[in-house]
């Protein structure tokens, strides 16, 4: 859909909803008038087409909250009477000959002129004479380099104590020959003649000014006479580069690290990309994590949780001892303060050690008679409110 459709369409209308209405709101009307006009329901019949597809357009639109706002925003200027057309295609204010479509190069036009964009975009290739001091358009300069996204995998202890790591990439680099220029060695690039360095382009029209990217440089501002024979004028080529990637203690699995301008190089000398680098972390043989807990799982016998026993368990940094009070039951957690991951402001999680009773499947029969004098020394485990419930039903 093209920039002059979001000022002689009026969405809301479309959807029926009211200017202020809700996103709830405008989804809920969309799916209801989506569902009656839908081809299927309404098969054969044109009109029910034209109206499901005003719907959905309508719907891409204010469905977007982004979308939606520069639609009011256009809307709003453009509709508030300050460009209103008469029957004979002139336009207001001072009787000034105006035609949207004059604006917006017509229907197919628009969106190539002004690279399809959103309001922002569309303002900023427009109009001059709100922002740069004096009038002057603001040049575009050379485009920033592309994001890059790499994934390291990193054992459990690297991702708890810090590492770092050597990270091989093959990506686009700032090319060896013309550093990144994009000119050949001992040439520079020059300025270009149409928009002087610039970047764009401006036309008067009335009391208007219209810019646009300049078509001879881009929107960059300089050309290339000579262009680079390694990287033919784009100031990078595709190489293997290392870098050393310091990964902070208490790096989590999923979490992604963002290293500024180290990513793709912008295009003849412009800002480089972000490089994200996406950590997944090994599971360890011992040990859990849980935030900034570590978690252990530790087996003791019946007879040490019975009658309580000292334990000895490791940590990432040696072994603690832990006392397990008689009558334990299986499941209790014990705790080894400061034991886990170390904070960003120097305090640590702790070391959550969850005690699990093994009941073995096979016992000598002296040991079974042990558990037989055992049992008839102790009181019986309280069930009476469940044994009441069985009763009902014998």
């Amino acid at each position: 859909m093209s920039s002059k459709d979001w000022i002689e369409k009026d969405y809301y209308a479309v959807l029926g909803v009211e200017k202020s209405a809700s996103s709830e709101e405008i989804k809920k009307s969309y799916r209801k008038l989506a569902r009656e006009s839908h081809p299927d329901h309404n098969p054969g019949d044109p009109k029910a087409e034209e109206r499901f597809k005003a719907v959905s357009e309508a719907y891409a639109v204010l469905g977007d909250e982004k979308k939606r706002r520069e639609y009011d925003e256009m809307r709003s200027l453009f509709g508030s009477g300050a460009f209103r057309r008469n029957a004979r295609g002139g336009g207001q204010p001072g009787g000034m000959p105006f035609d949207v479509s004059d604006l917006f190069g017509g229907a197919a036009g628009g969106e190539a002129r002004f690279g399809g964009g959103g309001l922002g975009d569309l303002f900023s290739s427009i109009f001059t004479g709100g922002g740069a001091p004096g009038g002057a358009a603001r040049a575009r300069g050379p485009a920033r380099g592309r994001d890059v996204e790499a994934e390291v995998a990193l054992d459990f202890e690297d991702a708890v104590r810090g590492v770092t790591l050597p990270l091989t990439l093959r990506a686009p680099g700032v090319c060896d020959t013309c550093h990144g220029s994009g000119a050949k060695p001992g040439t520079q690039p020059k300025t270009c003649p149409i928009c002087h360095g610039a970047g764009v382009t401006t036309r008067n029209q009335g009391s208007f000014s219209f810019s646009e990217p300049c078509r001879n440089c881009q929107g960059v501002g300089t050309i290339i006479e000579e262009k680079c024979p390694e990287c033919h004028g784009t100031g990078g080529v595709t190489k293997s580069r290392t870098l050393n990637v310091r990964f902070p203690a208490g790096v989590a699995d999923g979490q992604r690290i963002r290293l500024a301008g180290r990513g793709e190089p912008g295009e003849r000398g412009g800002p480089a990309g972000d490089l994200f680098v996406h950590v997944k972390v090994r599971p360890d043989e011992v040990f859990g994590r849980a935030g900034d807990d570590l978690t252990l799982t530790v087996p003791i016998t019946f007879a040490e949780a019975v009658l309580g026993t000292d334990l000895r368990v490791p940590t990432l940094d040696g072994m603690v001892t832990l006392r397990v009070p008689p009558g334990t039951p299986s499941g209790r957690v014990l705790r080894a303060r400061g034991k886990g991951v170390v904070r960003k402001d120097g305090r640590a999680g702790d070391l959550l050690v969850t005690l699990d009773v093994v009941v073995p499947a096979k016992v000598s029969d002296e040991a079974r008679a042990a558990l037989e004098a055992f049992a008839e020394q102790t009181p019986p485990a309280a069930r009476e409110h469940l044994d009441a419930r069985v009763r009902r039903f014998s």
